[in-house]
């Protein structure tokens, strides 16, 4: 126990000068970068309930703003999605399938259109066919909405680490 204390504060004094620190943690070192999301206007995305999905959720992650003339940057976004079976019975009757949402964004400065960062993010899901016709319209939604707060989630780590990294200013 006596030799315990000692490695525990060596490992904790260790790792304090690493420069570690939360993507987004709360302090005012950090407040340009929640600026910079409630500066942020999702364009509308084409592609059914999943594409309203992602730009719902990535409105509601980034808070930002609703009004393209209150933006400082416009975030872009093309929605792919693929539906393949993944279990088929002997008699030719799918029992799974697979979802695959790939989204491509660009955030571009709004004033002047110039493109300051873009990637991809992919995410899959995977729901049963069950008996009920009802249930596995809901397991395809649930796979949808699922698809899409994923690839909100990794769209606003992806920006928010371009925004640590680059000066705040448009």
């Amino acid at each position: 126990m006596r030799l315990a204390i000692p490695i525990v504060v060596a490992c904790a004094l260790g790792t304090a000068g690493c420069g570690f620190h939360p993507l987004f943690a709360r302090s005012e070192t950090n407040a340009g970068g929640q600026q910079a999301f409630n500066s942020i206007f999702v364009d509308p995305v084409g592609g059914g309930r999943a594409a309203y999905e992602l730009r719902d959720s990535l409105i509601n992650l980034l808070r930002g703003t609703s009004r393209p003339d209150q933006a400082l940057y416009r975030l872009k976004i093309t929605l792919k999605q693929s539906l393949e079976g993944t279990a088929v019975q002997t008699n030719g009757y799918i029992t799974r399938y697979t979802y695959t949402m790939t989204a491509d964004y660009q955030l571009t400065n709004i004033h002047t259109g110039a493109e300051l960062t873009k990637g991809t993010e992919t995410t899959f899901s995977g729901y049963d066919v069950v008996a009920s016709p009802y249930a596995t319209l809901v397991s395809q939604q649930d796979a949808q909405k699922f698809g899409a707060h994923e690839i909100a989630d990794r769209i606003r780590i992806d920006l928010g680490v371009y925004f640590i990294r680059k000066p705040a200013a448009p």
